[in-house]
């Protein structure tokens, strides 16, 4: 299995062999053999800089995230931080993962207001509701239960 990241606006390919990877972290590691495990191709493309959070008041890096297990695809888009923007670091696939295995929540609107100190009459709220189910759900199409609690004991 191979572990590529791509990035058209720095014009370069890193690309991680299965028995000599390099790790910046002992996350780093960790997501590796998470998606080595899985058996899971990941891949990360830079889209463009601009502001990606509503309320964000700088812009940053925003990259299209794939991935790939048992012929089953999920993908979306990923905001760099504002000092890996800087650093001109292209987001690794801990980062990835572990944004997505934050995210993880089940339960209806009221309870995720509850549990995250929204406002349940907010439209925002609904919208960041709707967008973690949708997660949720892409990525539950990908892993198991069992897998799932495997990645998010990686952050």
């Amino acid at each position: 299995m191979a572990y590529k990241i791509k990035s058209e606006k720095k014009k370069e390919e890193k690309s991680f062999a299965v028995d000599k990877p390099k790790f910046d972290s002992e996350y780093d590691k960790q997501a590796y053999n998470f998606l080595k495990d899985t058996n899971t191709k990941f891949s990360i493309k830079y889209l463009k800089h601009d502001k990606y959070f509503p309320d964000d008041k700088e812009s940053r890096d925003i990259y299209h995230f794939t991935i790939v297990k048992d012929g089953k695809t999920y993908s979306g888009t990923f905001g760099q931080s504002i000092a890996g923007t800087e650093k001109k670091e292209v987001p690794s696939a801990y980062s990835v993962l572990s944004s997505l295995s934050a995210d993880r929540f089940e339960g209806s609107f009221e309870d995720f207001c509850s549990e995250y100190g929204y406002d349940s009459d907010s439209r925002k709220a609904e919208q960041i509701y709707k967008a973690v189910v949708k997660e949720n759900e892409g990525m539950k199409k990908l892993y198991s239960e069992e897998e799932l609690d495997k990645l998010s004991e990686i952050q």
